[in-house]
């Protein structure tokens, strides 16, 4: 008789078990936002997924919140490689000043786990010449010059523009435009020299450890 009571017994606890693992499981992963999937250990909300990995679903859109109190649309996320890409800023149709010239672009939280990635190449525009003593590519083979045709680089035709790879030379965690130095910018993730402008990746590409 103590037999089948012990199997019994067994069986409902590694049901309970079974089902408390499901429940934890459901809790941890987000709900998808906007058609993309949030994979762990991004966060839409405070009962699933890892805090430090936050973003947000504001009107079914997922988006990235910047150290400065900015938001920027989450595009893609590839979650294997643990990236994921945010739109640019906009750059007005009137003047060549992006739309976080105020906040002196994107800033990320130092504190949190993500930085930005090695493929973007960033461009920089309406520069002031002190820009020609960086090491940065301001001739006229830089891709800057390439977006300046396109109808989104309209308004910073014939400004000083310069180019460059995000690298580890450089800090991570910021990509700066300023009134008095460059006040746009834009930037194309895993560009390839001879890309014509029609196949650019338009985002900045930012990875988490």
């Amino acid at each position: 008789m103590e037999t089948p009571l012990l199997f019994v017994t067994l069986i409902f606890f590694g049901s309970s078990l079974s089902l408390a693992s499901s429940s934890n499981l459901q809790q941890y992963s987000c709900p998808p936002c906007g058609g993309l999937k949030i994979p762990s250990p991004l966060s839409t909300d405070s009962d699933c997924g890892e805090q430090n990995y936050r973003l947000y679903c504001i009107n079914n859109t997922l988006q990235f919140l910047s150290q400065s109190g900015l938001y920027y649309q989450v595009i893609s996320i590839d979650p294997t490689a643990n990236m994921l890409v945010i739109s640019v800023p906009t750059i007005r149709k009137n003047a060549c000043i992006s739309s976080d010239l105020k906040e002196e672009g994107l800033t990320l939280d130092e504190s949190l786990p993500f930085n930005i990635s090695k493929r973007n190449e960033v461009m920089l525009f309406n520069c002031a010449e002190d820009i020609l003593n960086s090491p940065l590519n301001c001739t006229t083979a830089s891709p800057c010059r390439k977006f300046e045709a396109t109808s989104a680089g309209k308004s910073c035709r014939n400004t000083l523009c310069c180019s460059y790879l995000k690298d580890s030379a450089m800090t991570s965690h910021r990509i700066r435009i300023r009134v008095g130095g460059c006040t746009a910018y834009t930037s194309v993730v895993n560009m390839s020299p001879n890309d014509p402008p029609s196949t650019w990746k338009f985002g900045i590409e930012l990875q988490w450890a």
